[in-house]
């Protein structure tokens, strides 16, 4: 054999070997059909909003796309009339409820006003032909990006099952079941998307952030919940971890009946509050303080609403009004619990006698320390989504700038909601995980995954 023949095979053989290993690369990222993904979390799939089983399960009218706009998803195409005061959206054709019954007009209005009844956005809602209109005495032009929330996913009314869970949908994937605080969930072959990678989600529910990781680390578990004052020691456990932005606003929403129907004291609450101690030392600095309900990065704003706590001001509000037996409570795990002491401090210290309730229990609560998701990062749908979420039935007018400032200082002044922090969402993954990703709200993409070589 001549020596340019030799060099001729060698160079042949480097390409073979090249593209060989190019296959195998392709091979291992491209996406496998099956499996089961394995899930933990803290509390309840089904909670609304932003519960794990719900978001795969139910789909709304609209959906919001991860650059922040909205895109047509049980809805195909939707328009203003009248000023905004008359919106109608033409439903999708072809699309069946996972038991089989076809998704038409009149049972999307049917679980719409399950949902809201009397406190939905809208003054009416109407079944025509293959539409559902809106119809409101104000004007409602950010309906498109509110329907996308978690608040308005579309269930079918009447069954035993969606009765308890709201749990028959169009999704992705469907509710087999639930055994011993695992809720399954199964891959929806017909669905109007396309089938998941996934056969099956299996959610374990009700677990500790400890034993989660504890799973995660010995294989038991593929996603596991990061929270924002975990984040370094996550990364020292060499834990894979995926991150959002700041997206969920810790925030206080105060009642305005019994003592708190005094406004002086609910705002000598608003500025006993240290915001620095709950940023430093219980959420470890992840995240960012604000006084706004909105982001710094959406709205360029936010610096004008103060987020320094003034004790002497707080006491000279507070002028000795008795506002005996104060009750704040927190939605949440531990970690919202010890936030929530720290402020029933902040309140002693101010001359507040507060003191930390059960959620759960029923009885007058003052004070309550939520997660409020921020649904869309337009400015005056992400306002509405906030506002909404934390229980004020109140429409957003301003469009621009300066009219968003003044809507949304009219609502702080009130002092029924007292913006803290905001928190991003994080998760830890298994190595056999591909293709996750987290959605606008932080939360996690499941339809999208995959296991490698779907196992």
């Amino acid at each position: 054999m001549s020596r340019q023949v030799a060099i001729r095979l060698r160079r042949v053989a480097i390409c073979c070997a090249v593209a060989a290993m190019a296959l195998f690369a392709s091979a291992r990222t491209r996406p496998h059909y099956g499996g089961t993904l394995r899930v933990e979390i803290e509390g309840d799939p089904w909670q609304r909003p932003g519960g794990l089983a719900r978001r795969m399960v139910l789909d709304g009218l609209t959906a919001m796309s991860l650059d922040g706009t909205v895109r047509p998803a049980l809805a195909v195409e939707w328009k203003p009339e009248n000023d905004d005061h008359r919106w109608q959206f033409r439903l999708r054709s072809g699309v069946h409820f996972h038991d089989g019954t076809a998704v038409n007009s009149a049972n999307v209005v049917a679980s719409l006003t399950a949902i809201c009844g009397s406190g939905c956005p809208w003054t009416a809602i109407h079944a025509v032909g293959s539409s559902v209109v809106f119809t409101s005495d104000s004007a409602l032009p950010n309906l498109p990006e509110l329907l996308s929330g978690d608040e308005y996913r579309i269930a079918l009314q009447g069954s035993e099952n969606a009765a308890i869970h709201e749990s028959i949908g169009t999704g992705a994937f469907q509710f087999t079941g639930t055994s011993k605080g695992v809720v399954t969930l199964t891959a929806n072959d017909n669905c109007w998307q396309g089938r998941p990678f996934l056969d099956a989600i299996e959610i374990y529910t009700h677990r500790s952030i400890h034993d989660q990781w504890l799973d995660l680390s010995v294989g038991k578990a593929d996603l596991v919940e990061v929270g924002a004052e975990q984040f370094r020691q996550a990364h020292e456990q060499r834990l894979t971890v995926i991150a959002s932005p700041p997206v969920s606003l810790l925030a206080i929403t105060v009642s305005d009946s019994g003592a708190l129907a005094n406004p002086s004291l609910r705002a000598s609450i608003a500025l006993a509050v240290d915001r620095s101690a709950l940023f430093n030392v219980i959420f470890q600095k992840q995240g960012e303080i604000t006084g706004s309900l909105l982001p710094a990065e959406i709205t360029g704003y936010s610096f004008l609403f103060t987020t320094d706590r003034d004790l002497n001001k707080a006491h000279e509000l507070h002028g000795g009004a008795t506002a005996s037996g104060l009750t704040i409570a927190a939605e949440g795990g531990p970690v919202m619990q010890l936030a929530a002491q720290r402020i029933a401090l902040n309140l002693r210290d101010a001359g507040f006698n507060a003191q930390v309730v059960a959620a759960n229990v029923p009885q007058h609560i003052d004070l309550k320390l939520r997660l409020l998701p921020l649904e869309s990062k337009q400015p005056q749908a992400g306002m509405e989504s906030i506002v909404r979420a934390a229980g004020l039935a109140i429409p957003v007018v301003g469009q621009t700038p300066v009219g968003l400032y003044k809507f949304e200082r009219e609502v702080l002044d009130a002092r029924m909601i007292i913006p803290l922090l905001y928190l991003p969402r994080a998760y830890a993954v298994g190595g056999r995980v591909r293709d996750l990703r987290l959605g606008p709200d932080g939360a996690p993409e499941l339809a999208g995954a995959s296991l490698e070589d779907g196992q």
